[in-house]
């Protein structure tokens, strides 16, 4: 499939969307998100939609990617330092991490979804990627300091074991179940850690599949 022009209409979309930084446009305009889901899902790859990828679980849609991105990198000018990505899925954020940050870790808790990413991830040859089967609530502590933590499912709080596990001056971006609504619903968060402590923003309502622990 040859996939750049649907690629670039895909970010022009995200541009009308509000998505201005160019870093992110441009790596969401070099991943070819077709090659993380499958087959019979190919033409829908490039619509603003998420995907079953099994297991349950789902690849994000390009827009909530390229949004929580956006707020990952909010205020920097050149790429990120390391970044730890909770819930690897398919591999497809991961991907998109590659051209944004100098270093990745990404932590998967299903072993099913673990190995699919390396498989989809094998053919990008990404040396700064490192994939990592665990429990995402735990974060990964060999990896600390990050300059950023990104998490593709949403619990009650963000776990304290990423809060201290963030360097000064980095930010998480999460969904968080939050109770404001008659019903529960999710919210993204941006947390941002400083040398005076932890400051929280509640950004608009997302809806990801539920943070969990353990693996499986």
């Amino acid at each position: 499939m040859d996939s750049s022009a649907v690629r670039q209409s895909m970010v022009t979309k995200l541009k009308h969307q509000g998505i201005e930084d160019a870093l992110v446009l441009s790596a969401m305009g070099q991943v070819e998100r077709h090659r993380f889901v499958d087959t019979a899902l190919v033409n829908q790859a490039y619509e603003d939609t998420s995907l079953p990828i099994g297991l349950g679980q789902t690849i994000s849609k390009p827009g909530v990617v390229s949004r929580m991105l956006e707020l990952l990198r909010q205020g920097q000018l050149g790429r990120l330092g390391r970044v730890l990505e909770i819930g690897t899925g398919c591999g497809y954020q991961a991907a998109v991490l590659s051209h944004l940050c100098t270093e990745v870790y990404s932590i998967e808790r299903l072993r099913g979804l673990h190995d699919k990413a390396r498989d989809n991830l094998r053919h990008f040859r990404l040396a700064n990627v490192h994939l990592l089967f665990g429990d995402g609530m735990l974060g990964y502590a060999k990896g600390a300091p990050y300059a950023g933590i990104i998490a593709a499912a949403g619990g009650e709080a963000v776990p304290q074991a990423w809060v201290e596990q963030l360097a000064v001056g980095g930010r998480i971006v999460a969904p968080v179940c939050t109770g404001a609504a008659a019903k529960m619903g999710q919210a993204l968060v941006v947390i941002e850690k400083t040398t005076q402590g932890v400051r929280q923003t509640v950004m608009e309502a997302v809806h990801f599949v539920p943070l969990k622990s353990g693996v499986d």
